[in-house]
């Protein structure tokens, strides 16, 4: 049996849904949102290979190796992004978040969180994870501080590690959290969550 099942996770009126083909528009219009692609740290799919974008990941699942999940908007059933478990290992119960993107529009809003929260609180509480990793372009200083907020810690950097979308290569920060540090960083990440409601 795989460490990863087919799940629906929801909170604060976000849902994270099993990417499946019927995705394919509103990804493309959540890539298009911002031309998202454009940017050199990222691995946005172009609205056009969305559909590629999705048959990747979906093959990805069967081997074992990602579980890619679409974010929607759950009273409008609008799709926002998507995200992933990914290096899954369930001989050391790992496994790693990333491939993760929104539309411009929803980015900086509790939309990241809500989908952090969710799918760590999946990985240590149901799945039993003992860790959860992180990685991220070593100039993508976003994505650095945004892990860096969810409590994870920086383990190190490989250097010379893959190619970016422009075919220069990159180096890679890594992060990840143990689960004796996850109650900490829950309530922290609840915190958050209730600071921005009362805005």
């Amino acid at each position: 049996m795989a460490l990863v099942e087919p799940v629906i996770l929801r909170d604060r009126g976000v849902r994270l849904e099993p990417l499946a083909l019927a995705h394919a528009a509103g990804l493309a219009a959540a890539a298009a949102d911002g031309e998202l692609w454009k940017l050199r740290i990222t691995s946005v799919p172009e609205p056009e290979g969305t559909r590629a974008y999705i048959e990747s990941a979906l093959a990805m699942r069967e081997q074992g190796q990602r579980f890619a999940f679409a974010v929607v908007e759950e009273t409008t059933g609008k799709v926002l992004g998507s995200t992933s478990y990914h290096d899954i290992v369930p001989a050391v119960r790992r496994v790693e978040i990333g491939y993760t993107w929104y539309a411009r529009s929803v980015q900086r809003t509790h939309v990241n969180t809500t989908c952090k929260l969710l799918m760590m609180g999946h990985a240590f509480d149901t799945l039993g994870c003992h860790v959860v990793g992180w990685r991220t372009d070593n100039y993508n200083f976003a994505s650095q501080r945004a892990i860096e907020r969810l409590g994870a810690r920086k383990d190190g950097v490989l250097r010379g590690h893959a190619l970016r979308r422009d075919d220069t290569i990159r180096d890679t920060v890594m992060y990840s959290m143990r689960a004796g540090e996850w109650p900490e960083a829950r309530a922290q990440l609840h915190y958050l969550l209730g600071c921005h409601e009362g805005t």
